[in-house]
């Protein structure tokens, strides 16, 4: 029965882990299509340098040191864990003690990752809740995102404090004569040895309902964690790397140029060029974006992607000097927008349907024209998010559709379409320029 149990628990598991990623493939797939398919060796070493190696995280090495324990440790442990599915199909216990004495130095070994996991875990949440660094306890985090990060910190430290447990029942039911046929004489437990002498006293049943407590607690809880992923920022864990995968390999400044309106602007130039005629059935392309429609899928990914760290908002100077610009408020909007329609879908089988609302209602003009597009927030990202083409796309819509950009800018437009020149002086006049 337990066994059974244990089968269906996991498929049910694995069908709504999948059933939620489908959404998310469908959310994203809301934005235009991309292809970024070029240079794919360029690609792959960006994303095993960025993604795999976390190599833009050195640039603030405390957070990058206690990252490290807790991504090193979350991949290797991940290898105990398949013994114990193997175990929990099976019905056996430690179905790899085949291994050894190389089997008792991994056991170890994980050991000594799940406590350096704990500690990166533990400092991350006094970071946040104690010596509140600035990026951590701004107003963007406020509500739900803040106690997302603390449920993940609390929960990782909880299931890392059951396989000590775990372990520590499991060395000592290894020592009693009624129990150690079951329980192999096998591991080394540098950390749950710590533990074994608060459990001794207990009788060996006890010990058994603990050992098989904990081991449940620790697989129920890594179920539970891999379906809370999609809906925490946490799921960069597994889109980091399609997301780095497709970055943007041109320098980060080189703006878009998109093709309806280059478009535009040769048939203004040349009256004998003739635009493509839109396609049949498809509504021709905004000019900019008004909703998360209008952006592309990859920028519709950064949004799954933010890891709402807050590196961006910390480097971005239009933040620093009290304006009311925040990227990374930008990417969460963005994601919240996505959900948001993909919640309406559900509730229209499927089909995507106008509600009125728009990205706008997310991100206010204030935000979008404090930008410098000096591209520091795409430096700084450890995934390589590109809030500024989200800006961008924003601002174009603005500008080109409702004609509503700022009046220094307007000033300006009408200069160079009078003047040739951002400046109030004819051509002629050039020498006053300076």
């Amino acid at each position: 029965m337990a066994q059974l149990f244990f089968i269906l628990l996991v498929a049910g598991a694995t069908a709504w882990f999948v059933q939620s990623i489908r959404k998310i493939i469908r959310n994203i797939s809301f934005g235009i299509p991309f292809d970024r398919t070029d240079n794919a060796s360029e690609r792959w070493k960006t994303m095993i340098r960025v993604a795999l190696g976390q190599s833009k995280m050195v640039s603030r090495p405390i957070p990058a040191i206690l990252h490290l324990f807790v991504y090193v440790g979350f991949v290797l442990i991940n290898i105990e864990v398949l013994e114990m599915f193997v175990d929990g199909t099976s019905g056996g216990h430690r179905s790899f003690s085949f291994l050894g004495g190389f089997y008792s130095f991994l056991i170890g070994f994980f050991e000594v990752l799940a406590f350096l996991v704990t500690l990166g875990c533990f400092l991350f949440f006094i970071r946040r809740n104690v010596l509140h660094i600035q990026r951590l306890r701004s107003g963007d985090l406020n509500g739900w995102p803040r106690s997302d990060a603390n449920i993940i910190l609390i929960s990782e430290m909880v299931l890392m404090t059951a396989l000590f447990i775990m372990n520590a029942s499991d060395s000592i039911l290894q020592t009693r004569p009624e129990t150690m046929h079951h329980y192999k004489s096998v591991g080394m437990f540098p950390i749950s040895s710590f533990i074994a002498p608060l459990l001794s006293n207990l009788s060996s049943l006890n010990l058994v309902i603990l050992e098989r407590t904990c081991w449940w607690f620790h697989i129920i809880g890594i179920l539970a964690f891999l379906n809370y992923l999609p809906y925490s920022k946490h799921f960069h864990i597994v889109m980091a790397f399609p997301n780095t995968y497709y970055s943007k390999l041109a320098a980060v400044g080189q703006l878009t140029s998109p093709e309806n309106i280059q478009n535009e602007v040769k048939a203004m130039l040349d009256p004998s060029f003739v635009p493509p005629a839109p396609t049949e059935g498809t509504a021709p392309l905004r000019f900019g974006a008004k909703d998360i429609t209008d952006l592309s899928r990859k920028q519709l990914m950064d949004a799954y992607t933010c890891t709402e760290c807050g590196r961006c908002t910390s480097s971005c100077p239009a933040n620093q000097t009290g304006k009311l610009l925040s990227p990374r408020k930008i990417m969460m909007n963005t994601r919240d927008r996505i959900e948001e329609l993909g919640h309406l879908a559900d509730q229209n089988k499927g089909v995507l349907t106008d509600d009125g609302k728009s990205l706008f209602n997310y991100i206010t003009p204030e935000e979008i024209w404090a930008c410098t597009t000096c591209n520091a927030c795409v430096q700084e990202c450890p995934v390589n998010i590109d809030p500024v083409s989200i800006i961008i796309e924003l601002r174009r819509y603005l500008v080109m559709e409702q004609s509503q950009a700022p009046s220094e800018l307007n000033q300006m437009l009408t200069n160079i379409e009078n003047n040739g020149a951002p400046w109030q002086f004819s051509g002629a006049d050039r020498l006053n320029w300076q």
